[in-house]
């Protein structure tokens, strides 16, 4: 209807513009909204109010002439007005609300899907955890997001790749494998030696040892009996690297199985130094003189190293500056291999070379000081600005009985994302990872996530799906007639608004598409649900009269098409008992 109602507005200003009120040239962008208050109509336009300074009329007057040119026989829109300083309110006839519920039976699973983004290729990555460890909480809620996004962009049309970036390169790879090394020792020594800080403590270390092939544990046994020289290739380590990140991956991959969370593509950072990725990415930068030979300031505070051990040296730095960012960057280590910074460089200029129009990263919010230098890096790259749009998400605290959960056993340092799975089950998690805009911290209350009451979302929004179920099966136990399923009979005010709130389904997608803002399904769906209920014990739905029972379960059969929609796009079951 939104859509329609645009239509029109836009077809009064180009009336109006060929009355000589309004110039030709492209005009500022107006707006069509639904007002707040129901006396104000069911949708509202500024456009008087926007355009009234290049008519050089008051907006109230530039609104009346534009409504003079809208046909009086619009069977959809009961009457319009002139409200304010210039708002037209339009109210939509109560046939149009009533036969919206049957434009939703009959789209049933295509309601709210649109074809929006209709041939943009869009890649969205995310998660992108580490493989040193299992998958914490942030990962998952991470991980839900990101799917979630993913399932609302395909639902308007885009073309969606999903892809995990592997950072199987690099230190952090090399202190799991020394990880699972330590422990190889203890158990050849039979006791427990003093663990180095930076070396991963959790259980699955130990898990990944005893999951080694005999040959590959053999190997490593012998290499630690008799030390390999220091200036040889040690062949053992290279295969303990490479099967304790494959281990830690295939676990990630199984946690995200439990989310029904998959990827189109894997993407490995290692064999983007092997492949020479970082060498095109920085040769670009060069030939564009984007790179030059400097050194970097002694930091005031903090930073990588103390103040006493720094030590000024020249190298590549790429001119973040010039891009707005608050410093250049450094490309190279001291030992000569590549910064972090250059391989993400590499990175998304391979995304880019793919062929997608949009990329699309969800980072942990720790990451928020490195958006700035990698926006730069690819424009610097590509030309373009605002081709990447990276969503940060904020932490996630958990709480049983009003008090933080402990750390899990198995990750050693950190509460897993599977414990928290098993104990609530996927539903719950990826609803309520959900139930906050994604750059807002979340409090998870792991009690209140399996209870059956209302204050608990997820339940309260399955329950209102189950409900309308439920009253199907009333429906056969009394042995009722179904009756015709039109709701032109509906009338009550309380049904009219339940209308006018699914009407609202397809805009919510959009815009929950465009501003990449998955949570406001879950807000939308909790507000429908809320309102199903309260009509629910307001109303008797099976009726003495036919017709008036078949008009509400045609509005239930609506709602429960909208419920089913909204959770699916959540990735959340929609059960039809509870």
């Amino acid at each position: 209807m939104k859509d329609l109602l645009k239509q029109w507005v836009d077809g009064m200003v180009n009336q109006v513009r060929a009355q000589g009120l309004l110039p030709h040239d492209p005009l500022p962008a107006y707006r069509i909204d639904r007002p707040k208050e129901r006396h104000h109509g069911d949708f509202s336009t500024n456009a008087a109010m926007v355009l009234a300074r290049i008519a050089r009329m008051k907006p109230r007057d530039l609104a009346e002439r534009m409504l003079a040119t809208l046909p009086r026989d619009q069977k959809d829109i009961e009457r319009w007005e002139v409200a304010g300083p210039g708002f037209i309110n339009f109210f939509v006839t109560t046939s149009r609300l009533q036969q919206h519920v049957h434009e939703i039976i009959d789209a049933g699973t295509r309601y709210g899907q649109s074809s929006l983004g209709q041939g943009v290729k869009v890649m969205v990555e995310f998660v992108s955890a580490n493989p040193t460890g299992p998958m914490h909480v942030g990962h998952g809620r991470g991980a839900v997001t990101g799917d979630v996004l993913c399932r609302l962009l395909t639902a308007t049309g885009h073309e969606v790749h999903r892809e995990y970036y592997i950072n199987d390169a690099g230190r952090q790879i090399d202190v799991l494998a020394r990880s699972v090394q330590h422990r190889c020792r203890e158990r050849m020594e039979g006791v427990t030696l003093s663990t180095p800080d930076e070396f991963y403590p959790g259980e699955y270390v130990i898990d990944i040892l005893e999951a080694m092939p005999p040959s590959l544990r053999q190997s490593l046994e012998g290499s630690l009996a008799n030390p390999p020289p220091l200036d040889t290739n040690d062949t053992t380590m290279t295969a303990l690297t490479r099967f304790a990140v494959n281990w830690v991956l295939e676990d990630i991959r199984n946690d995200l199985d439990r989310l029904d969370i998959h990827f189109d593509q894997w993407f490995s950072e290692r064999e983007l130094h092997e492949q020479g990725g970082i060498d095109h990415a920085l040769k670009i930068l060069r030939a564009k003189d984007l790179i030059h030979d400097g050194s970097l300031e002694k930091p005031k505070g903090g930073g990588e190293r103390p103040q006493d051990q720094w030590e000024t040296r020249r190298q590549p730095l790429f001119r973040a500056t010039a891009f707005g960012d608050d410093v250049d960057r450094p490309l190279q280590k001291p030992d000569g291999t590549y910064t972090y910074f250059a391989a993400d460089i590499a990175y998304h200029l391979n995304k880019y070379e793919r062929g997608f129009d949009r990329l699309v990263n969800i980072w942990g919010a720790d990451h928020g000081g490195y958006v700035k230098r990698v926006e730069a890096a690819l424009e610097g790259l590509t030309g373009k600005k605002d081709i990447l749009k990276v969503l940060l998400v904020q932490m996630v605290n958990l709480t049983r009985n009003g008090q933080p959960v402990r750390m899990s056993k198995r990750a050693g340092n950190f509460v897993t994302l599977r414990d928290v799975v098993e104990q609530v089950g996927s539903d719950a998690v990826r609803f309520w990872f959900l139930t906050r805009a994604s750059a807002s911290q979340l409090d998870f209350d792991l009690d209140l996530a399996v209870a059956h009451s209302n204050d608990n979302p997820v339940y309260y929004v399955q329950y209102a799906h189950a409900r309308i179920c439920s009253i199907e099966r009333q429906l056969e136990e009394k042995g009722l007639e179904r009756g015709l399923l039109d709701a032109h009979v509906l009338e009550l005010e309380a049904e009219m608004d339940l209308i006018r709130f699914l009407n609202v389904y397809p805009e919510t997608v959009e815009s929950a598409a465009v501003h990449l803002e998955p949570h406001r399904i879950a807000f939308y769906l909790q507000d429908l649900a809320a309102m199903f209920h309260t009509y629910y014990n307001s109303t008797r739905i099976l009726d003495d009269e036919p017709r008036i029972r078949g008009g509400r379960l045609a509005l239930c059969h609506a709602v429960r098409q909208v419920l089913t929609n909204g959770l699916k796009l959540m990735g959340v079951k929609a059960p039809e008992r509870m």
